[in-house]
Formats: structure tokens, sequence, C-alpha cells
């Protein structure tokens, strides 16, 4: 939601700059390759192990990434996340359910997740596994 804000108030540039400081702070990609498998993405592009590849997905805008149309630019107002399990075992944790994310309308949208985080040397979780799929509609 703070990507989504910073663009309708500033523009790309302004949203650019939210993602990044979002990457950097959550994800990471400064360790190595993130195991990013965005919700909207297929193809050649599906996973995005580096920070380039996880910034075009949040904002677009990126030729190297045309598919991109910026997830997090869609004016998503809220977020709810439902954790169907955690497991936690030294510095390693993850996660799996639900996020529930609300656009501008008030429609829900509900995507599978899971999550890795690990310590980094300064003790703070950071991402290193980011999964999220549309769910698999029963006929």
């Amino acid at each position: 939601m703070r990507i989504s804000a910073a663009h309708a108030e500033g523009g790309i540039d302004e949203a650019r700059g939210a993602a990044e400081a979002v990457l950097d702070s959550l994800y990471a990609f400064d360790a190595g390759p993130v195991l990013f498998k965005p919700t909207l993405t297929g193809g050649p592009q599906t996973f995005r192990t580096t920070r380039d590849g996880a910034l075009s997905y949040f904002v677009g805008h990126d030729r190297k990434f045309p598919g991109d149309s910026g997830f997090a630019l869609k004016g998503w107002t809220g977020v709810q996340i439902e954790n169907a399990a955690i497991h936690i075992e030294g510095d390693t944790a993850l996660t799996m359910g639900n996020v529930l994310i609300t656009d501008a309308s008030g429609a829900v949208t509900t995507v599978d997740k899971t999550w890795g985080f690990s310590r980094d040397a300064q003790g703070d979780l950071r991402i290193v596994l980011h999964h999220s799929s549309l769910p698999f509609a029963v006929e």
C-alpha cells in the first residue's frame, strides 16, 4: 500500500523510491538471490531472483520486463495475512497461507503465499523466499 500511495502522490519516481525502500528493508537481495515468484508472472520471466526483477514486478516501467504493469501500483487499500502455519527453526522461519488484498472499490482478492525468512548479519529478518499465486479454481 505504501508503494501505491507514493505513486498516487508523486508518480512513478516516488513509487520506485518507495519500492526500493521496501525491497532493501525486507528482502535479502544484498545477500544473494531471493527465491521470488510473484503472483502475476509467467513464461520465461516467472521467477525473479534479482532486485531489478522484483522492482519491475512492483512498479513496472522496465523494458527488460515488458509484461510488468506494476502490481503495487494497482491502488490497493488493504492487506490481511492469514497464516495456515508458521515453522521456525533457528534463524529461519517459513509461513504459508493467504494474503487478502483489497482494491479501491472494496473488492478482495485472495492470493496463496509462502514466505521464507532468514536473519541477516545484523539479526534482522529478511525475506529469502516469496512465492505467491492465485488459488486453484475447483470446478
